[in-house]
């Protein structure tokens, strides 16, 4: 009897193990899930910022701006896209812009309607450049990847580019990136209905009065710096209020608009400079810079700053935006 009771126990005993070591597993495989294989929207604009804008990177440190540029053209790559290079020389060194492009043109014609969507790869010397501008960057990225299957109207292209040598010293000069593609633009007479650029768009607060406002302009928009801003001349107007709506209509993330007189401080500060030089439309998409992140244009500006979360809401909205200012429907 004593033989029999204790052989039974040991059965119960073994069997108890096996269900606490199925219960301990299966709480683990539940607290542990296997990597996706398709991350999260801010977990990639967050990878990208962490590989392009850890460290300086511009003329002055050319290996760490050629790292920048390969990951951009290696990221397009792997999206499938065929990459263009605009290469030239400035600062004694080579240098190139980034190009991929989505089209809907017959073979062997010209678009009848170009539209850029456009971000600076390089950094201010001294920064990092996380915010300025690795946010934009990675945003244009991953607009490339999101509108990859994208069909616009017949006769459209849109234009994905990375530009380099926007910052000091290049900044309105020939030798900055923006203005080599714009004036190649127009000298082969195409048509740009509309260049998107992508200036800092990586910091937002619920704060009171964390955004400053340029003079005149405090009574006529929030003190609170959470909202992304559309920003022109008064001669891009038309394409501020068009990418504005379009934008409203499909997000629910705070957006405001201006379109000023190039005097206004701040209006002009960006690669959309370049394509109203040469009389095309264009505008700056951003959450205001240095009116309102403390560390703009220092070596403070690095990838643990940034909001991923509010960024990616940002560009799930430029995404519809685009569709929309393109006359775009979805393969």
């Amino acid at each position: 009897m004593r033989k029999f009771a204790r052989s039974h126990w040991k059965v119960i005993i073994a069997i108890l193990l096996a269900i606490a070591l199925a219960t301990l597993t299966m709480e683990t495989d539940s607290a542990s899930p296997a990597p996706s294989s398709s991350p999260d929207l801010s977990v990639r604009l967050k990878s990208h910022v962490q590989a392009i804008a850890s460290k300086e990177h511009n003329t002055a440190t050319p290996r760490e701006l050629e790292k920048a540029a390969r990951h951009i053209e290696t990221t397009l790559q792997g999206y499938g896209y065929g990459l263009r290079r605009q290469e030239y020389e400035a600062d004694g060194q080579k240098v190139r812009n980034i190009e991929v492009s989505v089209s809907n043109t017959a073979p062997g014609a010209r678009p009848e309607r170009i539209f850029i969507v456009g971000a600076h790869y390089d950094s201010a010397r001294g920064a990092p450049g996380a915010n300025d501008n690795g946010s934009g960057t990675a945003a244009v990225l991953e607009l490339a990847r999101l509108l990859k299957t994208m069909q616009p109207s017949r006769g459209t292209e849109v234009k994905f580019v990375f530009f380099v040598n926007e910052e000091p010293p290049f900044f309105m000069g020939e030798e900055m990136g923006s203005m080599q593609h714009a004036r190649e633009l127009k000298a082969a007479g195409h048509k740009v209905a509309g260049a998107l650029i992508l200036e800092t768009i990586g910091w937002y607060s619920d704060a009171p009065n964390s955004q400053k406002l340029p003079p005149g302009l405090e009574k006529h928009y929030p003190s609170t710096g959470n909202f992304i801003a559309f920003v022109g001349t008064l001669e891009s107007s038309a394409l501020v209020r068009q990418a504005l709506a379009a934008f409203k209509a499909q997000s629910d993330f705070p957006a405001e608009g201006l379109a000023a007189p190039a005097h206004v401080m701040g209006v002009t500060l960006s690669d959309h400079s370049s394509y109203n030089r040469h009389g095309y439309p264009a505008l700056m998409i951003t959450d205001t810079a240095f009116m309102r992140y403390p560390y703009y244009h220092t070596a403070a500006d690095t990838p643990d700053k940034l909001d991923y979360a509010s960024m990616a809401r940002v560009v799930k909205g430029l995404a519809r935006t685009i569709e929309s200012l393109a006359g775009a429907a979805r393969t």
